[in-house]
C-alpha cells in the first residue's frame, strides 16, 4: 500500500498504530509508532515532521520506528509483550490473593517493585486498583479480548515469516481463545475473572493451607 501511494501523486502513506488503550486515548497520553520515509519524496520537507504535530494532539509520544511497515512491526512486538504481561498480572493478582494477600497491598507492592507494568498499574484487572480501568465497570469497553486474540495471531504469523522464536505465543493464544469463548466483548483484562473462576480455593481461613 505504501509503495502504491508513494508512487502516485495522491499523497503520502504513514502507518501510525498507537499504544495506550482507551485510558490513554481519554487522557491524550497515547504513544504513536510511525512507519514512513524520513522525507516525503518531493524534497519539500520531512514527512515525519509534518505528521508529528497532528498526532501530538492525541498523544504524548511519537516515535519514528523506520521505513514503511516498521510502525506496524513495533505495534506487534509491543502487543505481544502486552498479551503476556496481562496474563501474568492476572495470574499474580489471583495467586497473591489465594495466598491471603489483600489486593490493594499486593498491587502496591507490584507497582513499586520489579513486577510493575502497564497491566498492573494502569489497567489492573482487580476492581478498586486502577481508577478508570475496565475492571471498574465489569470489564466493559477497553481493548476487546477478541482484538488481542487477533493480534496474537498476527504476531505468530509475523514470527514464522521472520524466523523469530516466541516460546509463549501459542500458550497465550490458547488462553485468549478460551477467554473469548467465555467473555466475548469484554476488555482483555477479563482474563483475571476467567482465571479466578477456574481457580480452586486452597485457603484455610487466612493464608496458606496448613498441613
Amino acid at each position: 500500500i505504501a509503495n502504491a501511494v508513494h508512487s502516485s501523486t495522491g499523497g503520502r502513506f504513514v502507518d501510525a498504530p498507537m499504544s495506550g488503550g482507551v485510558v490513554g486515548a481519554r487522557a491524550a497520553t497515547l504513544t504513536f509508532m510511525l512507519g514512513c520515509p524520513s522525507h516525503n519524496g518531493n524534497g519539500d520537507g520531512k514527512l515525519v515532521g509534518r505528521v508529528t504535530p497532528i498526532l501530538e494532539m492525541m498523544g504524548r509520544r511519537v516515535i519514528h520506528m523506520g521505513e514503511s511497515g516498521m510502525g506496524l512491526a513495533g505495534k506487534l512486538a509491543n502487543n505481544y509483550l502486552l498479551a503476556i504481561s496481562n496474563i501474568a498480572t492476572a495470574e499474580a493478582m489471583n495467586f497473591g490473593q489465594k495466598l491471603g494477600l489483600e489486593s490493594e497491598k499486593l498491587a502496591e507492592l507490584i507497582n513499586t517493585s520489579s513486577g510493575a507494568c502497564w497491566s498492573s498499574s494502569v489497567n489492573n484487572p482487580v476492581k478498586g486498583i486502577s481508577p478508570g480501568a475496565p475492571a471498574e465497570v465489569g470489564f466493559e469497553g477497553g481493548f476487546g479480548v477478541s482484538l488481542m486474540r487477533k493480534d496474537l495471531g498476527l504476531v505468530m504469523k509475523a514470527a514464522k515469516e521472520s524466523g523469530a522464536s516466541l516460546e509463549l505465543a501459542e500458550q497465550a493464544f490458547d488462553v485468549y481463545e478460551k477467554v473469548e469463548e467465555a467473555e466475548k466483548g469484554k476488555d482483555f483484562s477479563v482474563v483475571y475473572k476467567w482465571l479466578e473462576e477456574r481457580s480452586q480455593d486452597t485457603r484455610n481461613g487466612n493464608g496458606l493451607r496448613r498441613r
